[in-house]
């Protein structure tokens, strides 16, 4: 799987465990940085990202920062994007079930590198599950749809 990466110097450390991870996993990573501990703003790593997965050119994304809130929020403004922040295994097993989410973002400050990986782990094997739950993502690509500039 081709997986988009982003950080900001609050996920720098979390992200190198997870380039490594993924890499061994044999999954392609395109990784948008930070690869700097000095101070950055987040949006300039995770818009990227998010792009990049709306445009079909990764399958899935993965954000950190350290909070895990910010990066989300920013991913989320990117029309195709469904972004869940997740600190634990059961949010990211149903956001894949039932929202189909195409992006994960976590905080390096709330969670340790093992349950990370569990998190990442469970995220990218669950499949969607579709049926009544395509519905409801229909409802929210209506939504971006009528307040988005551009069409997609």
């Amino acid at each position: 799987m081709k997986i988009a990466v982003a950080c900001d110097h609050g996920g720098l450390e979390l992200k190198k465990t997870l380039l490594k991870y993924l890499s061994e996993q044999g999954h392609e990573i395109v990784d948008f940085g930070t690869n700097s501990p000095d101070s950055c703003d987040y949006p300039d790593f995770a818009l990227p990202a998010a792009e990049a997965v709306a445009a079909g050119q990764c399958e899935r994304g993965i954000l950190i920062c350290s909070t895990g809130i910010g990066i989300s929020i920013v991913a989320n403004k990117v029309p195709g994007i469904r972004c869940a922040h997740c600190h634990d295994t059961y949010s990211a097993k149903y956001t894949r079930l039932h929202n189909n989410a195409n992006m994960l973002a976590f905080g390096q400050k709330g969670i340790g590198e093992g349950l990370m990986l569990e998190i990442v782990e469970t995220f990218l094997k669950t499949e969607f599950e579709g049926g009544r739950h395509q519905r409801r993502i229909d409802k929210i690509t209506a939504i971006e749809k009528k307040y988005s500039k551009d069409s997609f």
